[in-house]
């Protein structure tokens, strides 16, 4: 069996990517105009978001219309070409981002050209295939969810209306492209409700209003409704992106074939695969891809809680990197620190240490008994219907089957358990599904126990029941339903609830992240970058991506609180006394703590702009972030009155000259902890195992939040400015142009060694350091080391106990005779025991290469070849 964590012999793939997120702001013509500076950074291929025709407005892609055409709003084939021509002309290669899970419900609906055809002619559609659609509850199967009135207010009041309009669709899906096409198609009878534009089933146009709408194949409903009755699977609880069934042929054929014509034709050499967790079969999907790709690097946005590994089947050469991600920031949190934070957020909020899994446990059961209740519905009918197929299964009643599906999906601590019907098992599958019902039984009263024994004979694919019962489609069909489902409930439940809500050291609550965790000890560090050098050597690595809820600097520096905890206490007193007079008694301490974390994660310490966030980016982020925690308010029942409380609090913080100074005397006390933190966190994931990624403008300190935030293109004019003038020699001396320097001192460096980051004999071992506080490893080739990193973390720690004095770093032999030489510097040291003090002179971070040196036959000296100009780039 070939190597699936590697392309196929002979197919190109990445030694580092630069993510950019396309939008009308970012077009392909915009990227193509910043090539020269990514060349000059140092990366190899441009990552771009998804780039198929989405729905009117994207700002993101993910809401794919059409997949036969590439975004008009981006530049459509001939803006690819023309980027694709730039990218190449400068040694860059393309990955792309795909979207196989869903595609967007959008407003008009003839947008969506498959949809419109299935809605105009129901099951009978030939687009009937693609949607993952409940067609049992008759003639208005597909739920359409948009009025904002319960129907038969919407009807009294006028709003529905039935009109005739030029759409340029016509029944059967077909896309009417030119007005000749249109002027002989005509005008098409729909209902319309203000921009909401449905086609009308042909016969029923002269019917009554009322009894029209009745005829339909889809239903009109309340918004409220879809909750509790939607029909079609979508992308978590999120009714306007419909699942797509990509498991059939025919649609993965359809889907992917403007993709795969990019594979073949060369202008595009990997992809990036959305959300593989909402697939019916992921095995099967990245199978298909992989053979019609002839193995294409491809990557998977897969979260791996805890120590889950990836399916060793999966062709793929492993996910974006949060598995990575969260153990890097952890690795920069001080364990010590944790009593006090945890001090603070029980004062505020009464959460405390070990109340974490309670609370995800209690979000989960929100999510499962309310946004995703018709998908637990659906579960529970498909499953009751198999027992009652079965005499000695029949007993099992509707409601005992849903209680133990409920108590399942809170119970299960992963996205799904890799079960697939038809196969042996693995061992990891079986287990934590078991543990699942273990949980799920001590929730359960006795007399549901024999149900949930059944329920989970039924998940695995045992036979149960009669005897030589375990494959038919109905069972089948359940494996697959009930993963997809507990993938939602994961995604709703913990990341867009939990981690919105559990505010003891934010930084920690991210995509894929283990908050409980808290702090990384280095060994574990070094035995994790062992393990996906081992596993995943060409798995994507990230520290900030288009998803993370805080960016890679905000988390460095809410990172840092746990250094000072004790001091932290006091600068929270401080500030909750400071404003005391403006803090309106509806603001809670949850929101007080989110507050002031943010606040202090997203002050610019320094630079040309230092100082605190925009009053309106942070009421912003705090409105999104309180909605999501849905605590006080959410988005579908918003608490203006408690919001308007919330952002008063924080822009007469941000207007408050003691509130500055308290947070302005914090950031510049802990500017060079910060400067480690932010300074190491990136060095170490660009030379980690891996395929480095760079989220766009992240090359730079900028402490952003969540989306929108996050997405705004970065002021590249300014970046090649300043990367310019640092390789004419200007010092770096802001922590913004430390982290560029970094970066392009990074990426270039692994350009020119791509053999000992990505190679098949790259390799990855720990460097002896005299304390814990140092980070060092060397990536070698073929054992022999060619470079090393060495970061500061708990800059914090180093400082209290006196600094560096006494600490050295034993750098390894290198190939022959030669000076370890940092790229950073251009300061050299020999193989051996070298002073840490030393190696920290300028930054609190390295980056050595080992450089042969060569004798000077005319003084009988050496020197070393290839050094840059020893330059201070240091504070």
């Amino acid at each position: 069996m070939s190597d699936r964590r590697r392309p196929a012999p002979g197919r190109p793939y990445p030694t580092s990517t630069y993510r950019l997120q396309l939008s009308a702001d970012l077009t392909f013509d915009d990227a193509a105009a910043q090539v020269p500076y990514l060349a000059s950074l140092g990366v190899t291929h441009l990552y771009l978001s998804p780039i198929l025709q989405a729905a009117p407005g994207s700002t993101h892609g993910y809401d794919v219309v059409d997949h036969s055409h590439i975004s008009a709003a981006l530049g459509g084939r001939a803006g690819l070409e023309r980027l694709s021509a730039a990218a190449r002309g400068a040694g860059l290669g393309l990955v792309v981002d795909v979207v196989p899970n869903h595609m967007a419900v959008p407003t008009p609906v003839w947008h969506n050209r498959a949809l419109w055809s299935v809605l105009a002619e129901g099951a009978e559609s030939r687009y009937a295939h693609w949607f993952d659609v409940d067609w049992s509850g008759g003639e208005g199967a597909v739920l359409m969810p948009v009025l904002g009135a319960r129907i038969g207010d919407v009807l009294a009041s006028g709003e529905l209306t039935v009109e005739e309009m030029a759409v340029p669709v016509a029944s059967d899906g077909e896309r009417l492209v030119d007005d000749a096409a249109q002027a002989a198609h005509g005008t098409t009878t729909v209902l319309r409700y203000y921009d909401h534009v449905f086609p009308v089933r042909a016969g029923t146009e002269d019917l009554p209003l009322a009894e029209l709408v009745e005829r339909q194949h889809y239903r009109l409903a309340f918004w409220r409704v879809a909750d509790e009755e939607l029909n079609y699977r979508r992308f978590f609880d999120v009714g306007t992106l419909a699942a797509i069934r990509v498991e059939d042929e025919r649609v993965f054929a359809a889907t992917h074939a403007v993709l795969l014509d990019l594979i073949a034709d060369g202008t595009v050499d990997g992809l990036r695969i959305d959300h593989p967790d909402g697939l019916a079969d992921p095995g099967q999907y990245l199978d298909r891809l992989e053979e019609a790709t002839g193995g294409a690097w491809v990557v998977v946005e897969k979260i791996l809680a805890g120590e889950e590994k990836l399916p060793p089947d999966w062709a793929t050469v492993g996910t974006t990197g949060y598995e990575g991600m969260w153990r890097l920031q952890s690795l920069f949190v001080d364990a010590a620190g944790r009593a006090a934070l945890a001090s603070v957020a029980e004062e505020l909020t009464g959460q405390g240490p070990g109340g974490l899994a309670a609370l995800i446990e209690r979000s989960k059961q929100e999510i499962v008994d309310g946004p995703l209740d018709a998908e637990v519905h659906r579960l529970s009918d498909l499953a009751t219907d198999i027992c009652r197929e079965d005499p000695r299964l029949r007993d099992h009643t509707w409601r005992g089957i849903e209680e133990c599906l409920r108590a399942l999906l809170v119970a299960f601590d992963r996205y799904r358990s890799c079960v697939v019907p038809g196969e042996p098992s693995r061992r990891e599958p079986v287990e934590v599904t078991l543990e699942a019902a273990a949980k799920a039984r001590a929730a359960l009263p006795d007399t549901r126990h024999e149900t949930l024994d059944v329920v989970v004979d039924l998940l695995l694919g045992h036979e149960v029941g009669s005897a030589g019962r375990t494959r038919e489609a109905r069972r089948d069909e359940l494996i697959v339903r009930f993963q997809q489902v507990c993938g939602a409930v994961m995604a709703k439940g913990v990341e867009d609830t939990t981690f919105y809500r559990w505010t003891e050291l934010t930084s920690l609550c991210e995509v894929g992240g283990e908050p409980d965790r808290f702090a990384l000890a280095l060994h574990e560090w070094h035995a994790f970058a062992h393990r996906q050098r081992t596993h995943t050597p060409l798995g994507l690595t990230s520290t900030s991506t288009h998803d993370t809820k805080r960016g890679e600097d905000t988390r460095a520096a809410i990172g840092v609180l746990s250094e000072f905890g004790d001091e932290w206490v006091r600068t929270i007193a401080a500030a909750r006394t400071a404003s005391a007079g403006y803090r309106g008694a509806l603001v809670d301490g949850h929101a007080e703590n989110l507050l002031w974390q943010t606040v202090a994660g997203t002050w610019v310490p320094d630079g040309t702009t230092p100082g605190p966030i925009s009053p309106e980016r942070l009421v912003d982020y705090l409105t999104k972030a309180l909605r999501e925690a849905k605590l006080r308010t959410a988005w579908t029942a918003v608490d203006e009155p408690y919001e308007r409380a919330v952002a008063d609090l924080a822009r007469g913080a941000l207007a408050d000259p003691a509130i500055l100074e308290i947070f302005g005397g914090w950031a510049e006390r802990h500017l060079e902890p910060l400067r480690a933190a932010a300074l190491g966190t990136k060095l170490v994931q660009l030379t980690m195992p891996g395929v480095a990624d760079v989220y766009q403008g992240s090359e730079t300190y900028g402490p952003t939040l969540v989306d929108p935030d996050n997405r705004r293109p970065a002021d590249v004019e300014a970046l090649a400015d300043r990367l310019e003038r640092l390789d004419g020699g200007e010092g770096a001396r802001s922590l913004g142009s430390q982290k560029l320097l970094v970066t392009s001192r990074a990426l270039r460096l692994r350009r020119e060694l791509p053999a000992a980051f990505v190679g098949e004999d790259a390799g990855y071992d720990p460097v002896p350091t005299s304390s814990t506080c140092a980070v060092a490893f060397a990536r070698t080739i073929d054992h022999v080391p060619a470079a090393v990193t060495v970061v500061t973390r708990l800059a914090g720690t180093v400082e209290r106990f006196g600094g560096w004095a006494g600490h050295t770093l034993a750098l390894p032999q290198g190939s022959g005779e030669g000076r370890w030489v940092d790229r950073l510097t251009g300061r050299s040291f020999p193989a051996g025991p070298v002073p840490i003090a030393e190696v920290f002179e300028d930054l609190p971070v390295a980056l050595l290469v080992h450089e042969p040196t060569e004798t000077d036959t005319t003084t009988g000296t050496t020197t070393s070849t290839d050094v840059e100009t020893e330059t201070s780039h240091g504070r």
